[in-house]
């Protein structure tokens, strides 16, 4: 099973927005991660459905770090990068800021694989009391579903027409090399 650092986005029925995404993210320079620069695969766009309502499908776009997961496909041939919490802390910040350039998504997240995480179902099912107090930190939504959400005070402006709770980065854990 794979393990990924990434950055997913849920684009919702926005199709072109996605694309626009992935082309800003093809153009987009190496990220830093300490001594580290770290480049980009490119952006895959891929239609998922929400595990909370079958009719419910979004575009969801994936950019993720070469060499800094464990087993993802497309660095099978590539000799794992291993970062401290404070590089992946970094690399992340660097995600967080191609995501404000984004524009037209409903949800993103930059993490260990965080896919659920923006799936807008699961968001109004099953984490309204999270989001009421300040969970998951990293989460950006737009303004039109944090109303919707009712989401609370523990939002900040990310970038016009989107908040988020802010992303404290990552603590070590056994996926960094710096383990606890």
């Amino acid at each position: 099973m794979a393990v990924m650092f990434t950055l997913v986005v849920n684009f919702g029925d926005d199709l072109e927005a996605a694309r626009v995404a992935a082309a800003t993210a093809a153009g987009w320079p190496p990220l830093k991660a300490g001594h580290h620069r770290i480049p980009l695969h490119p952006a895959t766009i891929t239609s998922e459905s929400s595990e909370y309502s079958e009719s419910v499908v979004y575009a969801q776009l994936s950019v993720l770090p070469v060499a800094v997961g464990f087993g993802a496909a497309p660095d099978r041939r590539l000799p794992r990068i291993g970062l401290t919490s404070e590089e992946l802390t970094e690399l992340g910040r660097g995600l967080y800021g191609l995501l404000a350039e984004f524009d037209g998504y409903l949800a993103a997240m930059v993490g260990w694989d965080p896919d659920s995480l923006i799936d807008t179902e699961y968001l109004r099912a099953d984490l309204a009391d999270e989001l009421a107090n300040g969970v998951p930190g990293g989460l950006v939504v737009s303004e039109q579903l944090h109303r919707d959400l009712g989401a609370g005070r523990h939002f900040a402006p990310f970038a016009p027409g989107f908040v988020w709770i802010p992303w404290r980065g990552v603590e070590p854990s056994t996926l960094t090399v710096d383990k606890p």
